[in-house]
């Protein structure tokens, strides 16, 4: 008989940043929480600006509540996720005509160059060690003039609540247990890295940068979060990047 240690040893490790096991739980906390329903997607949004009649890739599009508001204000969306299930809730929520495709954007792009007017990468990043290849297929994607609107983990909030404290200057991976917010294990991995690694791996990619942004949560949400309202307006949370592909035309 084995011993404990050997059958330990033995058992699979469990699985990280396993969006599937607990896509339906992650997706309704999405609708209405603090940080993304009244921060983070109303930033993107307001960055993106009007978008109708614009062909846009919502990359890592989880369940699909920025693609809906994108399309209903006038965008053609594509949706790509790398989790199936966070993409067939998607596609109950926008219907079978949607544009849905299980893609991990570590990979290469299954679109042709220059198919879209911008890319929306929300809160996607900060899971990839490497943003060289992703950038790079992104800036293929995209049309000359085309822009890249991004919102990640700041990167001093990273380096700040971490302790010990990291290397700033060093690009590292680190935990956190997801356990509290979704009534069931579930380990995060995230990669930080320096505000200047961010923004040199933007230029390295062909991108130029137009805006960057720290913005203050919805108004509408001081009734709903007065105590998290105000903790949120006065820290710093998430960093949005709005990056344009250089046009071609003199």
């Amino acid at each position: 008989m084995p011993a404990a240690e050997d059958r330990a040893q033995s058992a699979p490790a469990a699985r990280v940043n396993d969006y599937d096991s607990f896509a339906e739980t992650y997706s309704a906390l999405n609708e209405t929480s603090l940080l993304n329903a009244y921060y983070e997607r109303p930033a993107m949004l307001s960055l993106a600006g009007d978008v109708a009649g614009r062909r846009i890739l919502d990359a890592g599009c989880g369940s699909g509540p920025l693609f809906a508001a994108l399309r209903d204000r006038g965008a053609l969306v594509t949706g790509l996720d790398s989790s199936a299930e966070m993409v067939e809730l998607a596609r109950r929520r926008l219907g079978a005509g949607a544009d849905l495709r299980v893609a991990d954007l570590g990979d290469p792009l299954p679109f042709a160059d220059g198919a879209f007017d911008d890319v929306l990468a929300s809160l996607v990043l900060h899971y990839l060690e490497d943003w060289g290849p992703t950038l790079a297929e992104t800036r293929r994607v995209l049309r000359p003039g085309g822009r890249l609107i991004t919102s990640v983990q700041h990167p001093f909030v990273d380096y700040a609540h971490q302790d010990p404290r990291p290397d700033y200057h060093a690009t590292t991976e680190y935990a956190q247990d997801w356990t509290d917010l979704l009534g069931r294990p579930a380990r995060m991995t995230f990669w930080r890295r320096p505000l200047h690694a961010m923004t040199d791996a933007f230029t390295a990619a062909g991108f130029r940068l137009a805006v960057i942004s720290e913005p203050q949560p919805d108004p509408a949400a001081r009734e709903l979060y007065p105590d998290d309202f105000h903790d949120l307006s006065t820290r710093m949370c998430f960093l949005f990047f709005v990056l344009e592909a250089p046009s071609t035309t003199p």
